[in-house]
């Protein structure tokens, strides 16, 4: 029989494997099986050691118990497919499924549990009721049984599945997670340089930790997205009904500040691609190229303009270092896609150079794929990009810190 690192001898065993399969689904059709495809290398690194892998993850946001919109059947009958084996699957994460399907096991075969949060001490804040439902979910292992922890775009949470888990078991970081880790380390450790980082997506807010932590080690600084008008109204520009925090107004003021005083290049878009109402329904999208500083009162930024997407793209190809995160406009729509495809195809243009290019997953790892570009295009697309920012801004992430011991 084989072994997985850390684990020593698991043929035979149960392995609870903690993946990130909270993909986006149409009904029960899967649009983006991008994180399934990740999980895939553990689970056939553990199946081929003789393991029995029960698989444990999320999907969506339910409210701690059962809601059909959420099942991961879908996402079951689509990891068998890449698996190329039939995957089990359990109508319930502890309950007479769950333990009937894992003591039917043979070594080497697959079940997914059904999701993990239709229970609701996955997410409770209540350490006792956390603990009980991980009491549950290591009883499924058995006395010789293990856990590893690889779904990274879960390891800043502090759930079940996660952390407490990984306390009652024998555990290891899967391969998913410490390729995630090792990335993020030459990012904030040791990135070669010139190191760029391209922040987009809709909130200031929501990145507000990883602009602080990377306007000390980053050498350029760029903008796009929603975010970019916070921005533009912080240096004085009127901004008409675009996306706008005013609470954040202040912040990037500073920020705009601390990189000049640095020396760090904050590249903002000379102009913007506007339309006077956001795309939706029949209407046909109406889009006008203006400079950043003279959007009218009646319109709204939807994506950055040609000019600055030359600009941008230019700045990542000329790092050696580029971490990405958001997206430049409403690339779901084709009239304010092209600052985010300028974007994506400079990145593609550093990894064939040798350089590191880093897609910060979520909507960024979603957009690459909608605009046609393949993930080798890319030298690493994160999995989980609410987890990649937390590590970028210098947290310590639950998943990973209950891992060290192992």
């Amino acid at each position: 029989m084989g072994s997985y690192d850390g684990l020593g001898e698991v043929g035979g065993k149960v392995v609870l494997v903690r993946s990130d399969l909270n993909v986006p689904l149409d009904g029960s059709r899967i649009t983006d099986d991008g994180r399934v495809r990740a999980s895939v290398p553990t689970i056939t690194a553990l199946t081929d050691a003789g393991a029995r892998v029960a698989v444990l993850a999320h999907l969506g946001r339910p409210k701690g118990e059962p809601d059909e919109r959420y099942s991961l059947r879908p996402v079951a009958e689509r990891l068998g497919e890449l698996l190329g084996a039939e995957v089990a699957f359990a109508t319930d994460t502890v309950g007479d499924s769950a333990r009937a399907t894992v003591a039917g096991l043979a070594d080497g075969q697959v079940v997914v549990l059904e999701n993990v949060r239709f229970n609701a001490g996955e997410t409770s804040k209540d350490d006792a009721e956390r603990g009980a439902f991980a009491d549950d979910l290591a009883a499924l292992a058995g006395t010789d049984g293990a856990f590893v922890s690889d779904g990274f775009g879960v390891v800043h949470r502090k759930q079940a599945s996660v952390y407490d888990l990984a306390q009652r078991l024998p555990h290891a970081m899967g391969g998913l997670v410490a390729a995630e880790v090792d990335v993020l380390k030459r990012l904030t450790e040791s990135p070669e340089r010139p190191f760029v980082v391209v922040l987009g997506g809709s909130k200031v807010s929501d990145k507000l930790g990883v602009i602080d932590n990377l306007l000390g080690k980053a050498d350029t600084l760029v903008i796009g997205g929603g975010m970019l008008f916070t921005f533009l109204k912080a240096q004085g520009h009127e901004v008409g009904k675009s996306l706008l925090e005013d609470d954040q107004v202040e912040t990037c003021r500073e920020y705009l500040r601390r990189a000049e005083e640095s020396g760090v290049q904050l590249l903002l878009p000379a102009d913007v691609v506007v339309d006077t109402a956001f795309p939706s329904g029949d209407r046909e999208p109406q889009p006008s190229v203006v400079a950043a500083s003279e959007i009218p009162g009646d319109s709204l930024g939807l994506d950055i303009g040609p000019e600055a997407a030359r600009a941008f793209a230019d700045a990542v190809r000329g790092a050696r270092t580029v971490f990405w995160n958001g997206p430049m406009g409403v690339f779901e729509v084709e009239a304010f896609a092209e600052g985010t495809r300028a974007v994506a195809q400079a990145l593609t243009d550093v990894t064939s150079g040798g350089g590191l290019t880093v897609v910060g997953g979520g909507d960024s790892a979603a957009a690459v794929r909608s605009l046609g570009f393949d993930d080798d295009a890319f030298g690493h697309i994160s999995t989980g990009g609410g987890a990649s920012l937390e590590y970028l801004e210098g947290k310590q992430l639950p998943g990973l810190t209950v891992l060290e011991d192992a």
